[in-house]
């Protein structure tokens, strides 16, 4: 996968659940996750690389904090285009 995307689950019209989808070789698998706090859980590859980022309660924390947690973790943060999904 060459470009990050963003998949968010919707129940009764709210986010349940996301996944930001990192650029990765094929075939990569997490080999290692990390807890980042707010619900949000970070995926490492068997060579340390960030894969995905779960965002178990996407309601729970705000776009900054997510943004936060991405460049502490050396991802480039969300612009408001690819953050939109999270605010519905």
């Amino acid at each position: 996968m060459k470009q990050r995307y963003l998949e968010v689950t919707f129940r009764k019209g709210r986010p349940l659940a996301a996944y930001l989808y990192l650029p990765r070789p094929t075939g990569a698998r997490a080999a290692r996750t990390v807890d980042a706090g707010h619900g949000v859980q970070v995926d490492f590859d068997e060579r340390g690389t960030a894969i995905g980022v779960e965002i178990t309660s996407p309601s729970a924390v705000s776009v900054a904090e997510l943004n936060s947690i991405l460049v502490r973790h050396g991802i480039t943060e969300l612009d408001a285009e690819e953050a939109a999904p999270l605010a519905a």
